[in-house]
């Protein structure tokens, strides 16, 4: 709207030029006429209608109000943005303002001109046309509309703006932009019409140009009319979500991201990698999972601590950046685990080449600050389309495959097989009915007769576990054990076989056999920091003698955490319980490992047994070693009369061995411990020298009784139908 007095105002003192006779006809007008000093924040001149509405006596005094002083921060960046507008085009404004002239508040119909002050500096001519007595409601939303930091702008048909109110004015690129040309993507306005088309409104978030570069805003568009003019409009609404989308930027980040290592996360990876999977199924090509697993870093993590730990990683993970293409993803699943997702590109054989890249690379020294590391990785790799089309078939095929390069000896790759998978699915059937026989009670414990030299007599016995498989029969411990460490089941079956020896030890006691029982412990019972308090449960439980229990372990339980080992064996001891090395020869240990824990026993491994007539040395240096440290000497394998003379002649505490029996059921060996007494009881000594216990089993006498194996493996000696022997004894009158 163009002001009467535009083009007639007069050169006033305050102007550029001077005073002017025209000044005394301004002065006497009735429209209030004021100029703003854009700078100073005061007005630097007003006719007598401004001074009686600004409320003072002259000039002077007005003049000596600082505005600024209380002014809004709204008011000040709608005064800023005039002044650009006047320095950049000759405009003028007409708007509602409400002006507070002595506190009292005065709404007015203002229209602003840019004009020169005398010294060249931008001024603003207020022109008040009209003062307003609208609503209160009226005059309020036009005081919103100027505080407000939401940007309302009126658009005609055309997208050419009508209105803008301060904050959309501030945050204009242009001045001339068009509701179109505010849009960074065109396609976000084509859609928000679409929806304001479909709906009369709609609603979005998008990037629009801004005098402060590219920003984010959620806009909401609704139909209405221009009450000017009556035509169609559409009302724009816009508030910066910019913040507010960094925000969730940062937070998708980091629940897609490893803070560690700043790789893809496993949240992150499914929708990435199933994306390249469909991408390569399009064209017909390939594509190669990884599963990366660093070789002893739980050693590493554990030893040097979670700092050392954390620089390895942050390390490994650059590596395997380095290692592959910039489009190939790499992510961390967890822990030490890495997943790498390959384009193959028709070339199967470059997955082959990139892992053996990464081996190479993450195999150079590692400095972690002061600390100089090495750090392998177990590689495995699955193929699609080839061993699965989708990702948790590909993901489980690569990690049997690292599980089989680990299970090789670590710092390999190795490519899925359907072996792997049938072996992985024979081990989950092996589980099933492992658990399984621990609820039906498949297992049973044999008794394998400790023998003594001397007195030749059944002294003790080695509980082993037999499983009656349904379908396989008899399984000795080699068939299972192995796997019931691997997934912690021997827990349960080596709490099950202890109690069942210390209730058996119990009950023959109770008959009036003094047997000591020996009971095998593995390496995970071992570690177990609860094993003293479970065989002090047991003995209370059962009420044996733990006198009459010795626990055998192996040499290499007693290599690694000496102090662990040491109070683990002290506590076992203090229980009462003997301590005995099984196996011994086969392992690392020494004398100063032997003389620090409470052993009393040493069990010579039947394979030194079996070579006495060519390498008695060993055994006859296992044999001095037991007097040395004052411990009781167990020969094991014995199968022969030969060996047990050579022992014998030796002075050997005891034996145990097919030449007198294989390890029998509970019922039978109570049958010989029964026998023995009869037999003890009832004869006298034999001319020959030997004991009544010698009728009770038959020795090898024939060759038809022995089978001998001949070929790359060395001889072996076998105890035909031994059991059936001792069943048939037991029936004997």
């Amino acid at each position: 709207m163009d002001s009467p007095l535009a083009d007639e105002l007069p050169t006033t003192p305050a102007l550029a030029g001077g005073g002017s006779a025209r000044e005394e006809i301004l002065d006497t007008m009735r429209t209030p006429v004021w100029i703003y000093d854009f700078e100073t924040m005061r007005v630097v001149w007003a006719n007598r209608s401004a001074l009686r509405l600004w409320r003072a006596t002259s000039v002077e005094a007005l003049a000596a109000r600082d505005l600024g002083a209380d002014m809004s921060a709204s008011v000040r960046t709608r005064l800023a943005q005039y002044r650009i507008d006047f320095e950049r085009d000759d405009v003028t404004f007409s708007e509602i303002w409400t002006l507070y002239p002595e506190g009292l508040p005065t709404t007015l119909r203002v229209l602003f001109s840019g004009r020169r002050l005398a010294d060249g500096r931008m001024g603003m001519v207020c022109e008040a046309l009209a003062e307003i007595s609208d609503t209160p409601e009226t005059i309020r939303s036009a005081e919103a509309l100027l505080h407000t930091s939401v940007m309302i702008t009126l658009y005609d048909a055309h997208g050419h703006a009508l209105y803008r109110n301060p904050a959309a004015r501030q945050s204009l690129a242009d001045s001339q932009e068009t509701f179109a040309g505010r849009f960074v993507e065109p396609a976000a306005h084509a859609g928000l019409l679409r929806e304001v088309g479909r709906s009369g409104a709609g609603l979005r978030q998008a990037q629009v140009f801004t005098g402060a570069g590219a920003r984010w805003h959620e806009i909401s568009v609704r139909r209405c009319h221009d009450a000017v003019s009556g035509q169609p409009a559409l009302l724009v609404s816009e508030t910066d979500v910019t913040a507010h989308k960094a925000a969730e930027a940062q937070v998708r980040y980091l629940a897609e991201h490893d803070t560690l290592t700043a790789l893809p996360n496993r949240a992150a990876l499914r929708a990435e990698v199933e994306r390249r999977l469909a991408a390569v199924d399009v064209v017909g090509q390939q594509a190669a999972v990884l599963f990366v697993d660093l070789d002893r870093f739980k050693t590493i993590n554990d030893s040097l601590g979670h700092s050392t730990g954390d620089g390895l990683l942050v390390v490994a993970s650059r590596r395997l950046r380095e290692a592959v293409r910039a489009d190939d993803f790499v992510a961390r699943l967890g822990g030490d685990e890495f997943l790498i997702c390959l384009t193959l590109d028709g070339d199967e054989s470059r997955a082959v080449r990139v892992a053996e890249r990464i081996l190479a690379v993450l195999d150079q020294p590692v400095q972690v600050g002061a600390i100089d590391l090495t750090v392998t990785a177990s590689i495995g790799m699955s193929f699609f389309p080839r061993d699965g089309r989708d990702l948790d078939t590909l993901m489980r095929h690569a990690d049997l495959a690292m599980y089989t390069a680990k299970a090789n000896g670590c710092a390999r790759w190795a490519a899925f097989t359907q072996a792997m998978k049938a072996d992985v699915e024979g081990q989950l059937q092996l589980e099933s009915q492992l658990r399984r026989a621990l609820e039906n009670g498949e297992f049973e414990v044999f008794y394998q007769p400790r023998i003594a030299v001397a007195g030749e007599t059944i002294i003790g016995a080695e509980a082993l576990l037999r499983w009656h498989h349904p379908s396989r029969g008899l399984v000795l411990p080699g068939g299972f054990i192995p796997f019931a460490e691997k997934t912690g089941l021997i827990d349960k079956i080596g709490a099950c076989v202890l109690r069942e020896a210390a209730l058996q030890q119990r009950a023959w006691a109770d008959e009036g056999y003094d047997v000591s029982i020996s009971i095998n412990l593995s390496a995970r019972q071992f570690r177990d920091p609860r094993l003293p308090q479970m065989v002090a449960d047991v003995v209370q439980e059962t009420g044996c003698d733990p006198r009459r229990l010795q626990i055998e372990i192996t040499e290499s339980m007693l290599i690694g955490d000496d102090n662990a080992s040491t109070a683990c064996l002290a506590a076992l001891a203090a229980l009462g319980l003997s301590i005995a090395v099984d196996d011994f020869g086969t392992g690392y240990s020494n004398l100063g490992t032997l003389h620090r824990h409470p052993i009393d026993t040493l069990k010579i491994d039947h394979s030194f047994i079996a070579t006495l007539e060519t390498r008695p040395a060993l055994a006859e240096l296992i044999i001095g070693m037991c007097r040395l440290l004052d411990m009781r000497m167990v020969a094991e394998g014995v199968e022969t009369e030969e060996q047990l003379a050579w022992l014998k002649a030796r002075n050997c505490d005891e034996y145990q061995g097919y030449l007198f029996s294989p390890a029998i059921p509970a019922d039978h060996f109570g049958e010989l411990l029964r026998r023995q007494a009869e037999l003890a009881a009832g004869f006298a000594d034999r001319p020959d020298g030997r004991s009544p216990l010698w009728d009770l089993v038959p020795l090898v006498r024939r060759e038809s009784d022995v089978e001998w194996t001949t070929g790359a493996e060395p001889s072996k000696i076998r105890r035909l139908v031994i059991a059936g022997a001792v069943e048939a004894f037991v029936r004997r009158d």
